[in-house]
């Protein structure tokens, strides 16, 4: 007797066994093939790496504060030209670099999270399978074993009742 269900795998099973969680790092990979775009993206990840500190602020913010003095002397207005364009954009813009490299690792932390917990759901499903499949021939069996047991076209057997 054929089974009652045959099961048939989704193919992204496949996919998920061959691969990993994309992380920031393997997007730098990608971002080009040639010399040029592998060398950009090179350069920029250093520059990134390096003005996306604490350090790179506190520099800034004292190259800026060397600067008040001169505003200051100059009105108001060079006072707030002072402060929007080269103390705030100095100083934010190594701020920013550091919480958008805290969110990219908060990110890739929960891609490989969510890929383990896929993982893992995955495997439960496939124990499941496997229950389901024993439970399929158990009640073949006894689905055959019925069947065998009563006449066609007739009443059980009166061996078979109780």
């Amino acid at each position: 007797m054929p089974g009652i269900y045959e099961y048939v795998r989704h193919p992204r099973v496949a996919e998920l066994r061959l691969s990993k969680p994309v992380k920031t790092e393997d997007v730098r990979k990608a971002h080009g093939d040639n010399v040029f775009a592998r060398l950009n993206a090179r350069f920029g990840l250093r520059v990134t790496l390096v003005v996306g500190t604490m350090w790179c602020a506190y520099v800034f913010s004292i190259l800026a504060l060397l600067a008040l003095p001169s505003a200051i002397h100059q009105g108001t207005y060079y006072v707030v030209v002072w402060l929007s364009s080269s103390f705030l954009q100095l100083v934010l813009l190594p701020v920013i670099i550091v919480g958008q490299n805290i969110q990219a690792a908060a990110a890739d932390k929960r891609s490989e999270e969510t890929y383990k917990d896929a993982e893992a759901v995955l495997k439960e499903a496939e124990e499941i399978q496997k229950h389901l499949l024993a439970q399929d021939a158990i009640i073949s069996g006894i689905l055959a074993r019925l069947e065998a047991n009563v006449l066609p076209g007739g009443p059980p057997s009166p061996s078979t009742s109780t």
